[in-house]
């Protein structure tokens, strides 16, 4: 009976223990400040390989959305995302960029081009080729992926 009453009131402790953890949210990032964001920018440029085209650096998380600097230094492959909307700041740099068309392995086949610089904003709807295929210099983005329709 003794066993019994042991193993009984473990069982209840062990219960009430696991009631009390608390439960992990992930860590948000909600405010970044200028100087938050040009100090990423100088850790990508740092980080920087030779023929490396892109380097990434989270600058705010609020899930599901990551709003991320996009470190550019030559035009890189051409993307489609079937079910995410990417919208994007150029915060540095000018490139000339492609939308639409028809993706042929890492670049697009027509499609529309346009030369985007410093203050530009762009949305590219989900499903649409996008690509940079020309970069004066460097260029510097704020990029987020919208998750949209279904997954």
């Amino acid at each position: 009976m003794r066993l019994l009453t042991a193993l009984l009131l473990a069982s209840l402790l062990a219960g009430a223990l696991l009631a009390q953890t608390p439960t992990l949210v992930p860590s948000l990032k909600t405010f970044a400040s200028s100087a938050d964001v040009q100090a990423l920018i100088a850790k990508a440029r740092s980080d920087h390989k030779e023929g490396q085209a892109i380097v990434t650096e989270p600058i705010l998380q609020f899930a599901p959305y990551t709003a991320t600097l996009e470190y550019r230094a030559s035009a890189g492959a051409a993307a489609v995302h079937p079910n995410q909307a990417e919208m994007m700041y150029v915060i540095e740099g000018s490139a000339t960029f492609v939308t639409g068309g028809k993706l042929t392995g890492k670049t697009i086949e027509g499609g529309d081009s346009r030369t985007v610089s410093k203050g530009d904003f762009l949305v590219v709807p989900e499903g649409t080729p996008h690509w940079f295929s020309a970069i004066e210099s460097t260029l510097v983005l704020m990029t987020i992926k919208m998750p949209r329709g279904t997954p």
